[in-house]
């Protein structure tokens, strides 16, 4: 049976490096297919490295076809069989794949051949170009043909930029990949179906929809293109976007771009609310926001009132330190002004020399030892 697609839009997507405990036992992500009320659109299985031997290529730390993934495999497949598409990420912060990519034609084709038949092997349904290293412009574009040319219309391409990239080409501080993203939908935006914008880590801000609405506003990359990235837990990296503010911003931002992109989540292994133990819970919680899914299942509800729980604590917490910055900001300003006081008060006093009348002597300090490195011969 044909699986029934999801709906595209608004994207939920999750990360999925993390696949096994500390103690090697794998981390199911079926609880996405068999929990009430999720809607998980894609699934990225993460990290695909190029190494310096082209035949060392590997998923983390092993290579894909390691027996410690076949569970992982067979995973991928049932959620392709249920309308969950399956992307692989080749990158990230560990660097060198793109940079063995971005070499000459016979280097390029060295090390391409093994990330094509691993996505031919595994039926792979795209891959996210997570470009965390210098790269030029026709070195990413040589790569997306060759995928385009080589998997089809329907194969997946898609790139993971870091938020301040989208706010123009002009200052290459403010981007990870080297190539500029508005040069490269000037070049194949086309290709590209959209981007895991890395909103955190310092790179953007999704306290407020002004960042999102800032790339948008630039005209390049529209706003089904842009899904908001976050980080799931702020044991996974910075940035942490605290509930009260996505449960502002991301419906906003919803019902203000009629094909709002959506989101993804770094990651999955642990993502809040339900941590380790329950990681699909921020999936739930995004499938309720995102779609207006309030209500769909009882199993719900429990997460719901968790978040909404933890969004009043964390927002009783910022006022508590916004009252803390206001008595800080006051005493400061109390001691300038005490400060201000009494130097006015000195200026105003009279000065001991005035008009050529002496004052009282300044006294002298006692006496005390000389020091010379020639002390001990005198003695």
């Amino acid at each position: 049976m044909v699986p029934v697609p999801r709906p595209e839009l608004p994207r939920i997507i999750t990360y999925y490096q993390t696949h096994h405990t500390p103690d090697g036992r794998p981390i199911s992500v079926l609880p996405l297919l068999t929990e009430p009320g999720i809607s998980v659109t894609h699934v990225i299985v993460a990290a695909i490295h190029l190494n310096e031997d082209p035949s060392a290529i590997t998923l983390n730390d092993h290579h894909p076809d390691h027996a410690r993934f076949d569970t992982l495999w067979a995973e991928m497949r049932v959620l392709q069989a249920s309308g969950v598409r399956v992307l692989g990420m080749l990158g990230g912060a560990a660097k060198g794949s793109f940079a063995r990519l971005d070499g000459g034609p016979a280097q390029f084709e060295t090390y391409y051949a093994p990330l094509r038949e691993l996505v031919r092997a595994r039926a792979l349904d795209g891959l996210d170009l997570d470009v965390e290293e210098d790269m030029s412009l026709a070195g990413v574009v040589r790569l997306i043909d060759r995928l385009r040319a080589d998997f089809g219309r329907d194969f997946i391409i898609t790139l993971a930029p870091v938020a301040s990239a989208l706010l123009g080409d002009h200052d290459p501080r403010r981007n990870l990949s080297g190539f500029g993203y508005e040069a490269l939908h000037a070049a194949r935006g086309s290709e590209v179906a959209w981007l895991n914008t890395q909103f955190y880590c310092g790179w953007g801000d999704c306290s407020s929809p002004h960042m999102y609405n800032a790339a948008v506003a630039r005209g390049v990359w529209p706003a089904e293109k842009i899904v908001v990235g976050l980080i799931t837990n702020p044991a996974s990296g910075g940035g942490w976007t605290p509930w009260e503010a996505l449960m502002y911003v991301l419906p906003l931002l919803a019902g203000h771009h009629a094909r709002f992109g959506g989101v993804m989540g770094w990651e999955y292994f642990n993502s809040l609310p339900g941590g380790e133990d329950r990681p699909w819970e921020w999936a739930m919680f995004m499938t309720a926001l995102l779609r207006g899914e309030r209500a769909v299942a009882d199993g719900e509800q429990p997460v719901l009132k968790a978040i909404e729980s933890e969004a009043q604590r964390e927002h009783v917490e910022l006022e508590e330190e916004k009252e803390k910055q206001m008595e800080k900001k006051a005493e400061e300003e109390q001691k300038c002004a005490e400060g201000k006081a009494t130097q006015q008060q000195q200026q105003q006093q009279p000065s001991h020399e005035v008009d050529g009348q002496q004052g009282p002597e300044a006294p002298v300090p006692g006496d005390f030892d000389y020091y010379s490195d020639r002390q001990k011969d005198l003695d």
